[in-house]
């Protein structure tokens, strides 16, 4: 074999070497590129494949999840929750929005009712919490929305909203010995200046009956187990 047909064959393998190596790169790359088109479709299937009732929109579960992450979830030491300005900052919605999430839940949350300046539950709102804890229905989060009406003190009423929704708390751990309700409840408490409830929240599940004004609606906890995967 002569110097010319040498040279011919080490530069033919010198080219294929390199081209085949791009080939191989770009079959890698089409392979990564066919996956992820596939994605999508398979996290639909698996999204699809958890049962979450029609109110659990993104933006719903947005809102569980920083709670549950941030200031809802209660830990071992005896609970925590979000106070006003908190809550405000983990929910990151103006009052009428966060309002609006909650509106699709009117056939399954219980609006639990306080007289004035009161945190102890009432007979009738012991029922309705109870009433609330056992429509679980496989849910995971049970969440406690407590608020005070805009009489008086601004720190009284946080403390007021936040003594209503350890109350609901406080209930639920005498009446039921769960080891689990630690992990499953999440308290927000929203006192007098972040979400006040409409008279529209009148027509829900209540304790109380008969004349509602917004001062005595918000004057409450409101509690809901949410089915939403997290």
């Amino acid at each position: 074999m002569n110097d010319l047909a040498r040279k011919g064959i080490t530069g033919g393998v010198g080219l294929a070497v390199p081209a085949f190596l791009v080939l191989s790169w770009i079959g890698a790359a089409a392979e990564r590129l066919e996956e992820k088109a596939k994605a999508p479709q398979e996290r639909k299937v698996a999204i699809a494949s958890v049962a979450e009732d029609a109110y659990c929109t993104p933006e719903l579960k947005a809102i569980v999840r920083r709670v549950a992450g941030a200031c809802g979830l209660l830990d071992q030491s005896g609970g925590r929750g979000c106070q006003p300005m908190e809550a405000k900052n983990v929910a990151q919605l103006s009052d009428d929005d966060f309002n609006a999430l909650f509106r699709p839940l009117a056939k399954r949350a219980h609006i639990i009712q306080f007289d004035a300046d009161q945190t102890e539950l009432d007979p009738a709102a012991m029922a309705q919490v109870e009433k609330a804890w056992g429509d679980q229905r496989g849910a995971s989060f049970f969440f406690v929305v407590a608020r005070a009406s805009p009489d008086g003190n601004e720190k009284k009423n946080e403390e007021l909203s936040a003594a209503r929704a350890k109350a609901v708390l406080g209930h639920l751990q005498a009446k039921f010995n769960d080891p689990d309700l630690k992990k499953e409840v999440g308290l927000l408490w929203l006192g007098e200046g972040f979400a006040q409830l409409g008279t529209e929240f009148c027509d829900w599940q209540r304790s109380r009956s008969g004349e509602c004004t917004s001062k005595e609606i918000n004057r409450s906890a409101f509690v809901a187990w949410i089915d939403c995967a997290i």
